[in-house]
């Protein structure tokens, strides 16, 4: 993780006086140089990036991605879903392990919303059989070690199996999907060998699959921490099938993938959260109105790089405060003065906030709706239809 990022004047905002904090504030330059910077490394290839859409989650970001020639996406929520099929996705796959009422919300967006080719992940047969007759196609999740979800990469019985049964109940198999997110710790060098080991295995069973007489026409792989990893092996090219990449975090970037990534990329922070220091309730230290409901928190303490203050070392959050340590001998920021802060996990942050500040060239330029924040509302029906169904039911068992 970064322990601190200089100031740049890019990043000011002015009329700090009317903003209520916290907030979240865009930079569309800089998302849009970090567009570029990341379609350079794909080698000017749009169609090789299904972008994750877990950290973009604006539809101004999703458009500003479609405008740009990126059509493919991949998302965890039905809202992520439908945000993306209204902002111009022509190809999105659901990377969520879907059952019950969520998959018969995919399935209803994917009715509602022809024009644009869904996907979902299977792991079994039940997960494959409760799509028969629907228009998605099917990719088969593949466990690289990660060990969150997907069929053991070593099961390859298994996966052969679940390809006939994806052909036999009249879906298209449309590949593998191979997230392998659990390297993002080690060293680039180390990633790179453990990453490539894992790539010679998905090979090996893209092959098996092929003897079989099925066809693998896409293979997923890559997140934001993979990235390297993805683009420098070989044996991704010339193999029959459309090799994608799946970073998200790329877009805005955050204190832990700008760790990770190499300086080269020329990636920059997209995303500040605005903060105000509240208090100073001891000599050094100062608190300021950002907790772990507006900057997240799972990623580990410190949450977050206050940008351009190296003397200021945010501490344990509570709901609304964020303590933070001044170093010995430093005066530190006063009650009232505004900080900006660089999370170290933006993708959650971003879904803490309902609205984003535009800033471009130090002016406010508008106020955006994080439009796939949360979730859609829980009840399929609609609460009217369920309460119309437990008094029908209450009134049988009467």
């Amino acid at each position: 993780m970064l322990s601190e990022f200089p100031w740049d004047e890019r990043y000011r905002v002015s009329g700090l006086e009317d903003v209520l904090t916290p907030a979240l504030v865009v930079y569309p330059e800089m998302i849009a140089s970090n567009i570029a910077r990341t379609l350079d490394l794909l080698g000017g290839n749009a169609d090789r990036w299904r972008v994750h859409i877990k950290t973009a989650k604006l539809d101004y970001t999703l458009r500003m991605l479609v405008e740009r020639g990126i059509r493919n996406f991949k998302c965890a929520t039905t809202l992520e879903l439908l945000v993306a099929c209204q902002s111009g996705a022509a190809d999105v796959l659901y990377a969520y392990p879907a059952v019950g009422a969520n998959a018969r919300r995919v399935r209803k967006i994917a009715d509602e919303i022809p024009d644009t080719r869904i996907s979902v992940l299977a792991e079994n047969e039940e997960q494959v059989r409760q799509w028969r007759g629907s228009r998605v196609g099917v990719f088969l999740d593949i466990n690289p070690g990660m060990n969150r979800t997907g069929i053991e990469q070593s099961h390859r019985a298994e996966v052969l199996k679940l390809v006939d049964a994806v052909i036999a109940a009249a879906l298209e198999f449309r590949g593998l999907h191979y997230y392998d997110g659990q390297y993002g710790g080690l060293e680039e060098r180390e990633r790179i060998v453990a990453a490539h080991a894992g790539y010679d295995s998905l090979l090996g069973m893209v092959s098996e699959v092929h003897r079989s007489g099925a066809s693998v026409r896409e293979v997923i792989t890559a997140g934001t921490p993979t990235l390297p990893c993805s683009l420098a092996y070989k044996g991704f090219r010339g193999n029959g099938f459309v090799h994608r990449m799946s970073p998200g975090t790329v877009v805005y970037n955050d204190a832990t993938n700008l760790a990770q990534l190499p300086d080269e990329y020329g990636l920059r922070p997209a995303v500040l959260v605005l903060t105000r220091v509240v208090s100073q309730p001891r000599a050094g230290v100062v608190t300021c109105d950002a907790g772990h409901k507006s900057v997240s928190a799972d990623a580990g303490v410190p949450t977050c790089v206050v940008v351009g203050h190296p003397e200021l070392t945010p501490l344990s959050p509570s709901e609304e405060h964020l303590p933070m340590a001044v170093a010995g001998g430093t005066a530190g920021p006063q009650v009232g003065e505004a900080l900006f802060l660089l999370p170290r996990h933006v993708c959650p942050t971003v879904n803490n906030f309902d609205c984003a500040l535009l800033v471009r060239d130090g002016q406010i330029e508008s106020v955006e709706k994080v439009t796939a924040r949360g979730r859609e509302a829980p009840l399929l029906q609609g609460p009217k239809a369920t309460a119309s169904r437990m008094h029908q039911a209450a009134t049988e068992k009467a």
